[in-house]
């Protein structure tokens, strides 16, 4: 049984406006919308990697998923409608058969850190048992790149 983890430099930046839809009534975003703009960085970090999400997320040819078990979220500071803010996605850490990424958001010009966030997702078999990762998934995000989606 493989337990080892791996580090992997790689990151995504992703610039995030806020909309209104993602305020509460005072304007500032709400809770939930951090967990939507980690899911979609999750999202831009796989297909960063040459994966695609749906092939990653549910991939029924090869019998497995990977479920979110596990998500967290700090909010630091407040951040109103109508700001930009860049999302910084890497991996934490990749296990035999999970991996947690990690979130940092920062207002536009990176002069502070308005929240941070983790999720842990576990691969899954058809059976939904904890399985293995699939290896070319595990090769595909070990990589070390960076990049930014505009």
């Amino acid at each position: 049984m493989m337990e080892d983890s791996v580090q992997s430099s790689a990151s995504v930046e992703l610039t995030i406006d806020v909309r209104f839809g993602d305020t509460d009534p005072y304007g500032v975003i709400y809770c939930a919308s951090y967990f939507r703009y980690c899911h979609h960085g999750i999202e831009e970090f796989l297909k960063g990697h040459g994966l695609a999400p749906h092939q990653v997320f549910r991939n029924r040819e090869e019998g497995f998923g990977l479920p979110i078990v596990s998500a967290a979220c700090e909010f630091l500071k407040p951040v109103w409608y109508g700001e930009q803010m860049l999302l910084t996605v890497s991996i934490l850490s990749m296990k035999a058969k999970a991996i947690t990424f990690g979130f940092q958001f920062h207002r536009q010009d990176r002069s502070e850190t308005v929240a941070t966030g983790q999720a842990t997702m576990v691969a899954i078999g058809s059976d939904w048992r904890a399985r293995n990762l699939p290896e070319r998934i595990r090769d595909a995000l070990s990589r070390g790149q960076t990049f930014t989606v505009d």
